[in-house]
């Protein structure tokens, strides 16, 4: 990085900290520094096309206008580039702030606590990249409701499996069935662009039932290949309002030849529920025919501990939200261990999803998680690449991690 390339500005109402600050960016080669004491001089800086900073050291705690003040005014100018957080605050309130600016779309490349330290400081600006570099990304586009029925009609939606992994053997115990649209023009088209779609016009069960029908054949060809693996379907609240839905699950069951037991079903605890009694009848006939039932997202909803209260789930998917990171956040390590802890003590088995790291493993798999999902071990793939995968996993991989010490 050409270190007189990047223009920074300095934020802070105490002129120690402004003097302190710019003496440790100068010494660490940043030649271009402006600094203010005030959030309304920063702002008619930014304004200025010549001088408009690349990267904003910002204090949260300043009178007349604070922190979360002044970054709501970057928004308004269409500020588009990066904040450091450099502040006296508690790191909760620091988190809190840093999500805030990242909720604005504002690029935050962390927080510091005073005093700042020169080598932190500068481990962090090296995060920067220009605007250019930045580029935003392409709007998704819309699907409308023709399209995703003809792409239900006419077979177009296919199956991706993600594995899980037991953390204490490194074992591929089951995958997870995520669904894609293979667009005739547009290529791969991820969920998040079509499931709502099929949620809002009456199509979600007709999508459902294509999703739960491929899951089912596969997992009848990867028994007969010799390969037993627990594959998860996804259920949207919408499909839980009909009480057909558990005999048609059933039915496919039975006409694929798959034992219930092997197949689970996740629901999203996010969207549960306004109207328990209907999706619980549901769930609690699937649970009856044996199927394994699971709450996924688990932490992000509003009535958590009711959900584990009044529905037999066997299985509790802590949200990656939750996991990702945990290893250097105390927060999120007591909201983990809340989690986990609990679970246990209902007799149910426990995911952590969005592993994305190899901290993010080592993380889960102390602190006693049985099941790992996420980046670190695979992404989603075609049902025909899992049997080469799982041999590179266990040849390649496996080997390496230090499992004998559980």
């Amino acid at each position: 990085m050409n270190r007189h390339a990047i223009r920074i500005l300095i934020l802070d109402d105490e002129p120690f900290m402004l003097k302190l600050l710019a003496r440790m960016l100068a010494n660490l080669g940043y030649a271009s520094v402006s600094t203010c004491d005030n959030g309304r001089a920063a702002l008619e800086l930014i304004d200025s096309p010549d001088d408009s900073p690349n990267l904003i050291l910002l204090d949260l705690n300043m009178p007349e206008m604070d922190g979360l003040e002044f970054v709501r005014h970057l928004v308004d100018r269409h500020y588009n580039g990066s904040l450091i957080l450099v502040s006296g605050e508690d790191e909760r309130m620091q988190e809190a702030a840093e999500k805030l600016a990242s909720a604005y779309k504002v690029t935050v490349l962390g927080h510091l606590h005073k005093p700042a330290s020169p080598e932190v400081l500068a481990k962090m600006i090296g995060k920067w990249t220009t605007p250019s570099q930045n580029k935003p990304r392409a709007e998704k586009k819309v699907y409308a409701e023709d399209e995703v029925r003809a792409a239900i009609a006419n077979g177009e939606l296919i199956n991706y499996y993600q594995p899980k992994v037991r953390t204490a053997t490194g074992q591929v115990m089951g995958v997870e069935a995520l669904v894609r649209w293979r667009h005739p023009r547009n290529g791969m088209v991820f969920p998040d662009q079509f499931i709502g779609v099929a949620e809002a016009n009456g199509l979600i069960d007709d999508l459902t039932r294509v999703v739960l029908a491929n899951a089912l054949d596969q997992s009848r060809l990867w028994q007969e290949a010799g390969l037993m693996l627990q594959v998860a379907v996804n259920l949207s609240m919408d499909n839980l309002i009909s009480l057909d839905f558990a005999d048609m699950v059933a039915a496919l069951a039975a006409k694929a030849g798959v034992p219930p037991q092997t197949m689970e079903l996740e629901v999203t605890e996010s969207r549960l529920m306004e109207d328990l009694r209907i999706p619980l009848e549901i769930l609690t006939r699937l649970r009856l025919k044996r199927f394994r039932l699971s709450i996924d997202d688990f932490g992000t909803g509003n009535s958590s501990l009711v959900q584990l209260r009044d529905l037999p789930f066997d299985e509790l998917k802590i949200d990656q939200s939750f996991v990702r990171g945990a290893h250097s956040n105390e927060k999120l390590q007591a909201i983990f261990d809340s989690s986990l802890g609990l679970a246990k003590q209902l007799g149910m088995e426990v995911v952590a999803e969005g592993v994305e790291d190899r901290a993010d493993w080592d993380f889960v798999r102390n602190r006693g998680c049985a099941i790992a999902q996420g980046y670190f071990i695979a992404k989603p793939m075609p049902a025909a690449d899992l049997p080469a995968w799982i041999q590179s996993w266990e040849k390649d991989f496996l080997a390496s991690l230090p499992l004998q010490n559980i």
